[in-house]
């Protein structure tokens, strides 16, 4: 009997409940590391890499006019089964960016904060007006920048930076201090590595060229303050990038497969997830989904 099929008969004779544990214990079974993937994992990818294989092209210049640097965000999160999904619909509405002849492009960021992680308790606190400090590596293209992010009360974000040597020598750059200062009113000395992530990013530009959607993936974790290393598995986050709530293709489509904006900071939920120490009751039910679209418990700590 199949694994589809057994939870079919699970859930049609025994309830939600009963299949949720045969899932979890299931998993459990099949793979031992919390970071390794959930079930054919590798058939995701390669059904992601395979579709954006057949999009048409967008280079980095053909993109100059749609940097959105003053822009609204809407983020979505979903599974790698949803991304599937939604990039067999926007094969024709959108173009995929290339750059250096690769579609999928590593990241590698690292966030900074004070000792009493001011910054994230903003964004925990539920403060509108939050911001991030944080050193960005585009590994395909080896450029490294530091960047400040601001939110308003309004939603929009903004976005300054310059670029620096490498992730580990960007203090004594022209400028990196005075930005720092400029956008948070922090001094950059006393701000320190936290933690830091790294995953695969695709870029999707509509035909219009109005907008941009970012889409990240096999996402990983590793907390500088624990030592303590996490991954995501499945979890997918899309996230919409336009100048005010201009008309987008993707939102009804985002919909028709239930994939729903929410709020989801990389930077927080990488602290949460790798330092239970830290203060994370409104983050609950966002680790809560991680472990729902996973299909499986992989948290070390008690939410």
């Amino acid at each position: 009997m199949t694994l589809k099929k057994a939870i079919f008969k699970l859930k049609y004779f025994g309830g939600k409940k009963r299949v949720r544990n045969f899932a979890t214990i299931f998993c459990q079974n099949l793979y031992k590391s919390k970071s390794a993937p959930v079930l054919e994992m590798g058939n995701s990818d390669s059904a992601i890499k395979q579709l954006l294989d057949e999009m048409s092209p967008i280079t980095l210049e053909e993109m100059t006019g749609i940097k959105l640097m003053n822009r609204l965000d809407t983020k979505y999160v979903a599974s790698k089964a949803q991304l599937v999904q939604l990039l067999k619909l926007v094969q024709d509405k959108y173009y995929v960016q290339e750059t250096l002849e690769r579609r999928i492009i590593p990241y590698l960021t690292t966030y900074y904060d004070t000792d009493n992680h001011y910054m994230y308790m903003m964004h925990h606190n539920g403060k509108a007006r939050r911001m991030k400090v944080r050193v960005r590596t585009y590994v395909a293209s080896d450029l490294t920048f530091l960047e400040v992010k601001n939110k308003n009360n309004h939603a929009r974000t903004k976005k300054k930076r310059i670029e620096v040597p490498s992730q580990d020598d960007f203090r004594k750059t022209e400028g990196a201090h005075e930005l720092v200062q400029r956008k948070t009113g922090l001094d950059l000395d006393k701000l320190n590595a936290v933690v830091r992530n790294q995953f695969d990013r695709v870029t999707l530009v509509n035909k219009g060229k109005t907008e941009r959607l970012t889409i990240d993936f096999n996402i990983g974790f590793h907390n500088f303050e624990t030592n303590h290393d996490h991954g995501t598995d499945e979890l997918v986050i899309i996230e919409l990038k336009r100048d005010g709530n201009v008309f987008s293709p993707v939102c009804n489509l985002l919909r028709d497969i239930h994939v729903h904006p929410t709020g989801f900071s990389k930077c927080c939920i990488g602290m949460a997830l790798t330092d239970p120490s830290l203060k994370q009751n409104n983050f609950k039910p966002k680790l809560r989904n991680l472990e729902k679209i996973n299909g499986r418990k992989f948290i070390d700590h008690e939410l």
